[in-house]
């Protein structure tokens, strides 16, 4: 019988110790890697496949949280991810919108840096997006669902808002801050400086009203003038719609665009009324306050409403009514009390029902003086 060759046999004996090294190398390097070992003639002869696992993907902590409470307008916005999020992912969003960008402080958790700040006495919400269009892990995982995190900011300082309205010439006064913001997403916070009127010699009645950190109703007259310019409700109330505005102004430099104007009436005989703009007297004119039995209230009030003509009517002390069509350029200041024009005989003491009556003519000159958030005072 013919003796196989010796190099066939070498050949044979050494096919176990291939194998077991191969295997051996593709487990040490992974179980993660099918494949499949062929024999002699392409006949498979070991086969190994491990399913390669993800990481889940979920939020497991923001702040601020739901039931945080309110938070300071500068208050860093974070979400934290059980996982790393893919480069290309979707980022949440902030409701109502806040200018900034999302950015990576680690692999698997992401900061909001702002370019503005949060909007002192609003409702926001984080909204990180799941689903099919939303947020994706490295792993190429996605959010299963959306999730929504409402927190509250806090109202905002009476006196950051006075130093807001200063700057932009809302108020006779100016404020000089100390130092300059180092961030925009700082607007809202309370600045060191110093307040100081905006001219000199100014009546006594106007500055008698101020004080600092305080609402008072020269700051609420900026603010209806606000308003009444960036075509907001005139309430005189500092919610977060005139926030924003007031913000938005600021970082765009847009300031008033009214000279600031003020209107002192006088009850002592003969009655006037001095017109104030840019701190000089422009106009004065005679007047007529009211009645014993239907007086003009003393005080210091904003206008808040206006009709070059328009129907007063109401009851007379007598229990009479009245209706006078026509009467020309009112401005409202206190309820029913108005500046406007009324034909008398004579003028410069009390005939009127509470009103400030002029002649149609001087009326006429005031009323562009008197727009929504002017400040009227009836005094002696």
């Amino acid at each position: 019988m013919q003796r196989e060759p010796a190099h066939r046999k070498s050949a044979t004996r050494r096919w176990p110790a291939v194998v077991a090294v191969v295997a051996a190398v593709l487990v040490v390097g992974g179980g993660a890697t099918g494949f499949v070992l062929l024999g002699r003639n392409n006949t498979p002869i070991a086969t190994t496949a491990a399913a390669r696992q993800s990481l889940p993907f979920d939020v497991v902590a923001t702040t601020p949280t739901a039931s945080t409470g309110q938070v300071p307008s500068g208050t860093t916005v974070t979400v934290s991810f059980s996982s790393p999020i893919a480069p290309n992912s979707p980022m949440p969003t902030l409701s109502p919108t806040v200018p900034g960008a999302w950015s990576l402080l680690s692999p698997s958790e992401l900061e909001f840096v702002p370019s503005a700040p949060l909007v002192p006495g609003a409702t926001e919400s984080v909204v990180i997006p799941g689903g099919s269009g939303g947020m994706v892990s490295a792993d190429g995982v996605r959010l299963a669902s959306s999730t929504t995190v409402p927190f509250n900011v806090q109202t905002g300082s009476v006196l950051r808002l006075q130093q807001l309205l200063a700057e932009l010439g809302y108020l006779p006064l100016t404020f000089t801050p100390a130092a300059p913001l180092t961030s925009l997403s700082q607007e809202a916070n309370v600045q060191q400086g110093t307040f100081g009127w905006r001219w000199p010699n100014q009546p006594a009645s106007l500055t008698s009203l101020w004080t600092p950190g305080q609402m008072n109703v020269i700051t609420k007259g900026a603010i209806m003038d606000f308003e009444d310019q960036n075509g907001l409700k005139t309430d005189g109330q500092p919610g977060p719609t005139v926030w924003t505005a007031l913000l938005a102004d600021a970082a765009g430099g847009r300031s008033d665009a009214n000279p600031y104007r003020y209107v002192y009436v006088s009850e002592s005989q003969p009655e006037s009324v001095t017109v104030y703009q840019s701190g000089s007297v422009v106009y004065q004119s005679v007047a007529n306050t009211g009645i014993a039995a239907a007086p003009t209230d003393q005080g210091t009030y904003p206008v808040y409403l206006r009709y070059t003509s328009t129907t007063m009517s109401g009851t007379n002390p007598d229990g009479s009514h009245y209706s006078d069509p026509g009467v020309p350029w009112v401005s409202y200041f206190n309820g029913g009390d108005a500046l406007h024009g009324f034909v008398r005989s004579t003028y410069g003491w009390p005939q009127s029902l509470g009103c400030v009556e002029m002649p149609i003519s001087n009326a006429a000159v005031v009323y562009p003086y008197t727009p929504i958030g002017t400040l009227v005072t009836v005094g002696n």
